[in-house]
């Protein structure tokens, strides 16, 4: 029997997203639990209202169409990537070279592992070795944009089920990420007592941006930026097309990119000031909550009940293989300090997730102790770009490995 459809239009959901967003705030001002352990407010809302329409679901009592559902994640998504790119300055490109080097090959070294760990627990347990390939670094390191790209791909190279699995897998590490990156960052920096000595001021409220975000003409700068910086950023994915046809680079790293041009330019002749680029992170901020927040709500759970022990075996796996390598290796390598604990959290989303977690993630525990610049720097130009390209040389290496063992 088909479980009855309510169509959500584009200006419901957003209300949606805006109240669900609230729910988690009052939610976590509530539950003393979901602070003390830094879950996002999106996360603690959202979560909820997805159990929720999931419950409906399998009632067969309604099933919610999201009207406009991709087309706004990706302009959130997108503007978020954008401010993340403007927010690499001159200074901080030279004050977090080294780190972005270790973190590079850290990030490299985690997906080639959890290609590993799928590729041999799969196949051991009688999956077909695609298939089990698209719970690995796929849709974990890459996210959903992965899934979607290389699920089908899969399917053609003979993995069976490889999308389903892909998709299933993403949303796993969605809800995994955002819900275990607050509490090892918290576990890290009270035991190690990081924040004693750390000099940084406290990151502003959610409100307080939006406060400072209606600042006249910085205000209007900041948005006319990050959209030429996102109408760059798909001029250069046309040209990456044109000319790198086989090489496949998501939107999104090309809008970091436009972010990153945009902001040497600005360096360079001293076009921007620090209340602008203050305003421009306002902006990626308050865009990643509303994107954590749809993107959550918007997830159908009931596709997760459905996955084979196998699956679920490998996935299990994989999350306490994310927890030991940032635990005890990101968090070793990049410093054993406070910036080194953030970068771990941050490790921890998009090693799981998606960067937009990782950031969710970060902000919940900056929002508890200080903000850090280093691991807001380096986590998403790792996450949402360098590791965007490792990630897709590891995944093409191992799924002609996989097709081979067919």
């Amino acid at each position: 029997m088909a479980v009855p459809t309510i169509k959500i239009g584009m200006f419901e959901m957003m209300g949606i997203v805006a109240l669900v967003y609230y729910f988690g705030q009052w939610l976590r001002n509530k539950v003393p639990v979901l602070k003390k352990y830094c879950i996002p407010s999106a996360v603690a809302g959202g979560t909820l209202f997805s159990l929720l329409t999931c419950v409906l679901y399998l009632a067969g009592t309604v099933q919610f169409k999201w009207e406009n559902q991709a087309i706004m994640n990706n302009f959130f998504y997108n503007l978020f990537f954008a401010s993340s790119g403007m927010a690499a300055s001159l200074a901080l490109l030279k004050k977090g070279g080294k780190l972005v080097i270790i973190f590079t090959i850290l990030a490299a070294v985690l997906a080639i592992a959890q290609n590993a760990l799928a590729l041999g627990v799969g196949t051991a347990m009688g999956m077909n070795p695609l298939t089990a390939l698209m719970a690995g670094s796929t849709p974990l390191t890459g996210g959903h944009g992965n899934a979607a790209s290389f699920g089908p791909i899969a399917a053609e190279m003979g993995g069976v089920g490889a999308v389903e699995v892909a998709v299933a897998s993403a949303t796993f590490g969605l809800i995994s990420g955002c819900l275990i990156g607050g509490p090892i960052g918290r576990s890290i920096i009270r035991k190690f007592k990081l924040d004693e000595n750390y000099v940084e001021e406290k990151e502003e409220s959610l409100g307080e941006k939006v406060v400072h975000l209606f600042n006249g003409t910085e205000c209007l700068n900041a948005w006319f930026l990050l959209i030429m910086a996102c109408g760059l950023g798909q001029l250069l994915l046309q040209i990456r097309q044109m000319i790198l046809p086989g090489l496949n680079i998501p939107i999104h790293v090309m809008c970091m990119l436009g972010g990153i041009i945009f902001r040497i330019v600005a360096d360079k002749y001293n076009l921007g000031n620090d209340t602008m680029y203050k305003t421009v992170s306002n902006v990626g901020e308050i865009s990643l909550a509303i994107f954590v927040t749809l993107s959550i709500i918007t997830m159908k759970l009931w596709q997760l009940i459905s996955l084979a022990l196998p699956l679920l075996t490998i996935l299990m796996l994989q999350l306490v293989l994310a927890y030991l390598f940032v635990r005890y290796i990101t968090f070793n390598l990049c410093g054993r300090d406070y910036d080194a604990a953030i970068i771990s959290v941050g490790h921890t989303g998009f090693g799981l997730g998606a960067v937009p977690v990782s950031m969710a993630t970060m902000g919940s525990v900056c929002e508890q102790y200080y903000h850090s610049k280093i691991a807001y720097f380096v986590v998403p130009l790792i996450g949402g770009f360098l590791s965007n390209i490792t990630n897709a040389i590891a995944i093409t290496v191992f799924m002609n490995i996989a097709k081979g063992m067919l």
